[in-house]
């Protein structure tokens, strides 16, 4: 019963978020909630579920809000201008080649294996070009989730490191033979993201056209607005590569479309820009050392940034109320998905669902487990937050296999080739997830439709390259 209602009750969000028939919140929050006390739990103890499963995302929440109003008030300030028109010098106007190096940058950027450090560094610093090109933002954020996806599989990444925690083996002998499958999947990953941006091309220039059916609501282009868009060249679309730092690009006329990062020229700080850049990797720099907790670095730096930006109360508070809206309503979701993951944990619901999901598996076909985990990984990421999976989903497959002779390596090599590495971008499960959607500016749904093809596509081709490299065997014996 508990299974077949926790079950029902990820059916049922899913389908909301795909159909986007309530708002994020309503589903995360109300249908647990209901579920709950179907469930026969009390008041009392349904309480005590929301409250522990707030306790475990409010971290991530502050860090959202403050990690938000941060990194908009150094795009107001035009700290991003100058940067923009080098990397679109570099990398041209051409989106597939765009595509290609934001993919580049998120695999470069998740070397620390941190999903929300890599959001935070690759997000805000690609979107300004995104909009200046009219590219989607969904096209982003699938980008920036592959690049981040393929590269979770490292040791120090959560998954791997719990994986080799609940097999009690060292993380590398889990690892280092799915190298070759991780180096494809980077490979695969950049491929996908040159395909979107290739198709990215031929909307904007159906666009430029005058088909106002390839317009689309997370682009800027739109039908009659001239963008910028070519086939490696920036021509006058991105400004000048020559200008000072400081000074901010003036890549065209503003009817043509956005020309800097920031959208009001008097909030400019060309003055303070390296003071607004050692800040910004001072900032990441803390981050990615572990000095202080996430939330506390974005708290201090926001501070720093108002103080130093924009003095006086009216200005200070008229940035925190610009970018406050948006902030607000990604964490209003954030915290709804912690009252769904304190609902599915505290009633029972999700060690349940691992014992059911395990059991449905037939006897027969107990010798090819390790390929039927690598196969449904990516989609068990919807289901399964990391813990669930590799410390409640996993223990219950290892001890199923077992009877088999099927080897619990086999069984966590093939779990880490997509559930929460390849699938975290994808999963509601995490809270890395909630800040990739929330920096893009994408909906949920949209973006797990957008993403979950692609991300599976990848999956089942690293799945293949460790198959052939004899790192997962086909079938048991």
């Amino acid at each position: 019963m508990l299974s077949l209602l926790g079950f029902g009750t990820i059916a049922i969000i899913l389908l909301l978020l795909f159909t986007q028939r309530v708002a994020a919140i309503v589903a995360l929050a109300g249908v647990p909630l209901a579920a709950a006390f179907l469930a026969g739990n009390s008041p009392s103890e349904v309480a005590g579920f929301v409250k522990d499963g707030l306790g475990g995302v409010v971290g991530v929440a502050a860090m959202f809000l403050f990690a938000i109003v941060f990194f908009g008030i150094m795009r107001d300030a035009g700290l991003f201008d100058p940067i923009i028109a080098r990397i679109v010098r570099w990398a041209g106007s051409a989106p597939p080649t765009v595509a290609v190096a934001t993919t580049a940058l998120a695999v470069v950027a998740h070397l620390d294996g941190a999903g929300a450090t890599t959001f935070l560094i690759a997000v805000p610093a690609m979107l300004p070009i995104y909009e200046r090109l009219g590219m989607s933002r969904l096209v982003l954020a699938t980008c920036v989730g592959l690049g981040a996806g393929v590269m979770n599989m490292v040791p120090w990444g959560g998954p791997t490191a719990r994986a080799a925690a609940t097999l009690g083996v060292d993380a590398n002998e889990l690892w280092v033979p799915l190298i070759p499958a991780q180096i494809a999947g980077v490979v695969f990953a950049l491929g996908v993201a040159y395909y979107l941006g290739r198709r990215e091309r031929t909307r904007l220039a159906k666009v430029a056209a005058g088909d106002a059916s390839a317009v689309v609501e997370e682009s800027t282009a739109r039908v009659a607005e001239r963008m910028s868009v070519g086939s490696g060249d920036t021509g006058s679309a991105v400004g000048d590569a020559n200008e000072e730092p400081g000074s901010p690009s003036t890549g065209g006329d503003d009817a043509d479309g956005p020309a800097t990062a920031s959208s009001d020229r008097a909030l400019l700080r060309p003055k303070l820009f390296w003071v607004n850049a050692f800040l910004v990797i001072a900032t990441l720099a803390a981050l990615i050392a572990a000095i202080a907790p996430p939330e506390t670095c974005f708290i201090i730096a926001t501070i720093v940034a108002l103080l130093v930006n924009y003095r006086g109360m009216k200005a200070q508070s008229a940035r925190i109320e610009a970018h406050a809206v948006g902030a607000m309503l990604m964490v209003g979701t954030l915290l709804a998905a912690g009252v769904l993951l304190g609902v599915l944990d505290g009633s029972g619901m999700i060690e349940s669902m691992a014992v059911s999901a395990a059991n449905a598996i037939p006897d027969a076909m107990a010798p090819a487990l390790p390929l039927i985990v690598g196969v449904f990984a990516v989609p068990m990421s919807l289901i399964f937050g990391p813990d669930a999976y590799y410390f409640g989903v996993l223990p219950v497959l290892i001890e199923v296999g077992d009877q088999f002779g099927v080897s619990a390596i086999d069984l966590a090599q093939a779990s880490i080739i997509g559930e929460e590495t390849v699938g975290f971008p994808i999963s509601p499960m995490t809270g890395a997830f909630y800040l990739l959607v929330g920096l893009a500016k994408v909906d949920i749904g949209k973006h797990i439709r957008h993403t979950l093809g692609w991300a599976w596509l990848i999956s089942l081709g690293m799945l293949g390259v460790a198959m052939a490299t004899g790192a997962i065997p086909l079938w048991s014996s």
